[in-house]
């Protein structure tokens, strides 16, 4: 017999309805976590934002309704990450909803168990995080260290992989591969470079992009001499 979703999701302790949508409920495991629920057209699947600390019941709720209508993370072979764009809501810079699959978001492992594997995580999002190509691995090391998902107030954390060498303060990074980093230690590295002969930094966007940057008693940007360093203002605009 398949699971019934809906009588499985109404018997979760103190879940509520969705004040303003059909099929939707919310529930909150500690005063610090809200989980807002919500079946998909077809009553087979489930979307559900966690929200810590700051809970807005609009925002979640357009997030939930967007996501039911574009059938975020639903379909036969999903992504890692599944990115719906076209999302806004006032008040808020979220350009997109991103959709996450139960192996990489976890939720009701050893709890629910039944709903498991039902559950697509959803959250708004920035175009800029994604790269439509990270693989199972990156994609859990994203959601699980770096997006701070489950805060609605968060900034964008764009998609960005670097490598470094500073010959001057022996900071480096550990093998030939780029790592994911956040933008203030990309900034920081940059900063640092001037006055580090034979040092770089080498970084990359969503799109693929590759910017080297180096010094060599003048600043050499992928290849070509520059008499200044470029702005933070220059370096981030290669992120969007």
């Amino acid at each position: 017999m398949s699971l019934d979703v809906e009588r499985t999701v109404r018997g979760i302790d103190n879940v509520e309805e969705y004040p303003g949508l059909e099929r939707a409920w919310r529930w909150s495991p500690t005063p610090m976590f809200v989980f807002s629920l919500a079946l998909n057209q077809e009553g087979t699947r489930i979307h559900q934002v966690n929200t810590r600390e700051f809970h807005d019941e609009d925002l979640v709720r357009a997030v939930l309704a967007f996501a039911r209508e574009h059938h975020a993370g639903t379909g036969d072979d999903p992504r890692p990450f599944e990115v719906v764009t076209g999302f806004s809501h006032p008040g808020y810079d979220f350009d997109a909803v991103a959709a996450i699959q139960p192996a990489t978001h976890g939720y009701y492992r050893g709890e629910y168990d039944e709903l498991h594997d039902l559950v697509v995580g959803v959250f708004p999002a920035y175009a800029c995080e994604f790269s439509g190509n990270e693989t199972q691995d990156e994609a859990f090391h994203r959601f699980k260290r770096m997006l701070r998902a489950p805060e609605l107030n968060r900034g964008p954390v764009p998609f960005l992989r670097m490598r470094y060498d500073n010959t001057r303060t022996r900071g480096r990074s550990e093998g030939d591969l780029r790592g994911f980093t956040t933008t203030d230690v990309l900034l920081r590295e940059l900063e640092l470079l001037e006055g580090a002969p034979g040092g770089f930094v080498e970084y990359e966007n969503r799109h693929g992009d590759v910017r080297r940057i180096e010094w060599d008693g003048s600043w050499v940007v992928d290849g070509k001499p520059q008499d200044h360093a470029p702005s933070p203002a220059e370096v981030l605009e290669t992120l969007n």
